[in-house]
């Protein structure tokens, strides 16, 4: 398996958008059947009205408990913000800092909106080897779900954790003992929704009027980001029953979290609109696409809307990988995670 960087003007062309088996080839089959599993829960939760069946989900769904006493080679807490919105961020700092200010990586966790959280033992997981690895402060945030709460409601919950951490409030905080922070080296990341999440917050915050103190968004990591439009692409309909994403369970998930009324077109999904502002200061993105992901085509679109409008973007493609393969131990994880180190390193540098 191998890493791929992708120029622009080669993209239409790259492997990745020939590949006609909806799993790699490589892909062990007991993972095969976990991915499948995961699809099944997500369809048996799901009902017809729009709503999710939360009760079933709570008696299946994995979660983990935050932990003061290293674990990983980290320590962990959890704050709630909001309590009527029970809006909360779970904070993982190194249990050994290092005596130089640490970069703040601020995490949205992937689920189309509408599933899993920061406690779930997955997105604990990764955020437990990027504080490690990295050597960065992650601040994962616990966001209101649809169908419940409709956008914008967890661009809004994205905003206000960037205040509370722009106030300076957690360095008063047990878990942040010892810990120095870079403010100008704030970084926003998640995968498939949360990358959503990170890309309008990160728009928000260059756009909005709000004075902001300390905070200085160095650079996004968008690790294969939910985006759609009213359009079937290529790889949407050439990659139909791929694992976790399929068009049936995806428009479901768009209808649950746009406004009442609203379709794909809504710039929450379709962000390619060339007059939808991202301000002057919208900070560098690395781009994470996956050939076995159908929604792909869409990732290609936010990556040239990012060049057309002058942003420095990244493109990393991994032409073996399937949507959420980072989660999992697959050597393009590894791979992965190595990226995001040096893409931090080199903007805090910047």
């Amino acid at each position: 398996m191998t890493l791929k960087q992708q120029p622009p003007s080669q993209s239409q062309s790259h492997p990745i958008a020939t590949c006609n088996a909806l799993f790699p080839p490589s892909m062990p089959w007991k993972m095969r059947l976990a991915f499948k599993l995961g699809s099944a829960i997500t369809d048996a939760s799901r009902r017809s009205d729009g709503t999710i069946k939360r009760r079933l989900l709570s008696f299946i769904s994995l979660s983990s408990s935050a932990s003061l006493r290293p674990y990983s080679g980290v320590r962990s807490s959890d704050f709630t913000l909001n309590p009527p919105h029970n809006l909360r961020i779970r904070v993982f700092v190194p249990a050994q800092p290092p005596s130089t200010p640490l970069p703040i990586l601020v995490f949205f966790h992937g689920g189309g909106f509408a599933y899993l959280s920061a406690t779930s033992t997955f997105y604990d997981a990764v955020c437990r080897r990027f504080c490690n690895k990295i050597q960065a402060v992650v601040v994962s945030v616990d966001y209101r779900l649809s169908p419940e709460y409709r956008c914008p409601a967890q661009y809004d919950d994205g905003v206000e954790v960037l205040r509370y951490l722009d106030s300076g409030t957690v360095q008063a905080e047990k878990v942040m003992e010892g810990i120095k922070l870079d403010w100008s080296s704030c970084f926003l990341s998640g995968d498939s929704a949360g990358a959503n999440i990170a890309h309008h917050v990160a728009r928000r915050f260059c756009t909005e009027a709000t004075s902001w103190i300390r905070i200085k968004l160095a650079g996004v990591v968008s690790i294969q980001p939910f985006f759609g439009g009213e359009e079937r692409t290529e790889s949407e309909i050439r990659l139909e029953g791929a694992p976790i994403v399929s068009m049936e369970r995806t428009d479901w998930m768009w209808k649950a979290f746009l406004p009442e009324g609203a379709d794909r077109n809504h710039e929450a999904a379709h962000v390619f609109n060339q007059t939808i502002e991202l301000g002057s200061t919208f900070p560098p993105v690395l781009l994470v696409i996956g050939g076995y992901d159908p929604l792909q085509d869409w990732q290609r679109r936010y990556h040239e809307m990012l060049k057309k409008k002058g942003k420095e973007v990244r493109l990393l493609e991994y032409p073996n990988a399937v949507h959420a393969f980072y989660v999992f131990p697959f050597e393009e994880s590894k791979q992965l995670l190595a990226e995001i180190k040096a893409f931090v390193e080199e903007k805090r540098s910047n």
